[in-house]
């Protein structure tokens, strides 16, 4: 079964860089990086020098020295994002966020009313930019994959649309490091057989893929390969997950400057979760080493909970185990999910009548910040150590 009807991926360009740029009309047209320490966007004129996003700080000022470098702004970056969500929902109904600044939109329905949906996308790209200032590029298709994938191939600030009936011709000459799921790792191994593109995915045998890559990784990627996609496009499903990361750059950390980091994030995740009436059983930490590879363990707590430090006691026993990684690796981000989540109030009631305590300390710093601020109250393992700026994975 395949999805049939169009589907929008709506993707902002350099985002960060680009409100920046937007408010401040002396930076557009010039090298834009938003984070001093960890580049945590760089505008396209930037990117064209080699910078990317997670490079360290001074290694970005050497590709570009000439770039104008920009503190974060975390609140103009939300408010930009709810904004042009307006602009989505008020083109459909079915929007499926991804993040602070991508959705999928399903405009199958809106032919009669709003044209093709080439013309549905160019309006959409048109609103974006004169209701919040932004560029942003749309790829259209019937999958959602390879709607992402007319995206990426369009950017920045542009518009492609995947015929039906040409998509394997549009996708098999990509190379395969635009399969979802392909990283440098998955990558290299391709690449060691001498599969360079899509196509030669997709004409591999998907027993060879499995034994290659592993049972999941395998089917996977074969499928998309063949553009096999049937997910439709979710509107008003609840995340499963919420989380945050701080990129390090390529400065050596201690098992206690990482501890800090590690509890600071788990800190505002844990209130995201709460004021979100949500409870969560599972923790993942996710890693990338100062190769750029990647990794993610998980824990699953015995109750969906809300608790912080029962949540942080799980993502530290995480971050033991993966220590000797980080000591001959290094790190270069850290970050934390809270997944499998489910609405609270259910969860209270399911709980054995001992586990259904309330979270007195929780409470108590949630009301302190609510009324003097997120800083007003912190760890005293954070006193003295820089809080950096910690990124959400998806936004609240």
């Amino acid at each position: 079964m395949f999805v049939s009807t169009p589907i929008l991926h709506a993707d902002l360009d350099a985002f960060y860089a680009s409100v920046e740029q937007r408010d401040d009309p002396s930076l557009r047209g010039r090298p834009v990086i938003v984070g001093g320490g960890v580049v945590l966007a760089a505008s396209y004129e930037a990117k064209a020098f080699g910078v990317r996003t997670a490079m360290g700080g001074a290694r970005a000022r050497r590709l570009c020295p000439h770039a104008i470098v920009v503190p974060p702004r975390m609140s103009a970056y939300s408010a930009a994002g709810k904004a042009v969500f307006e602009v989505f929902r008020d083109t459909t109904p079915l929007v499926e966020g991804l993040s602070i600044d991508e959705a999928f939109l399903d405009v199958g329905g809106l032919h009669r009313i709003a044209g093709p949906p080439e013309v549905i996308a160019a309006r959409l790209r048109a609103a974006v930019l004169e209701r919040v200032g932004l560029p942003i590029t749309v790829g259209v298709a019937r999958t959602k994959f390879l709607a992402k994938v007319a995206s990426g191939v369009a950017k920045p600030d542009g518009l492609l649309v995947v015929p039906a009936d040409r998509e394997l011709d549009f996708l098999h000459p990509l190379p395969v490091e635009r399969l979802w799921g392909v990283g440098e790792v998955t990558a290299a191994k391709l690449r060691g057989l001498g599969i360079r593109t899509v196509g030669e995915v997709a004409g591999f045998d998907e027993k060879a893929l499995v034994s290659l890559l592993g049972r999941a990784a395998g089917r996977h990627l074969h499928a998309l390969a063949h553009n096999r996609d049937p997910r439709p496009v979710q509107a008003g499903r609840r995340r499963r997950s919420v989380g945050a990361q701080r990129a390090l750059g390529p400065a050596e950390r201690t098992r206690e400057d990482l501890d800090a980091i590690l509890a600071s994030l788990v800190d505002g995740i844990a209130r995201r979760l709460r004021t979100a009436h949500r409870a969560c059983r599972t923790v993942v930490l996710r890693l990338r080493f100062g190769d750029f590879d990647r990794a993610t363990r998980s824990h699953t707590v015995r109750y969906p909970t809300t608790e912080t430090e029962v949540l942080l006691a799980a993502a530290r026993q995480l971050l033991d185990a993966a220590m000797p990684l980080i000591s001959s690796r290094g790190i270069t981000l850290l970050g934390v999910s809270l997944t499998n989540l489910e609405d609270d109030a259910p969860v209270q009631m399911a709980l054995p009548f001992e586990e259904r305590k309330p979270a007195a300390l929780d409470a108590a710093l949630d009301h302190v910040r609510d009324r003097f601020g997120s800083r007003s109250v912190t760890r005293g393992t954070s006193i003295g150590r820089d809080p950096g700026i910690s990124v959400p994975l998806l936004p609240d």
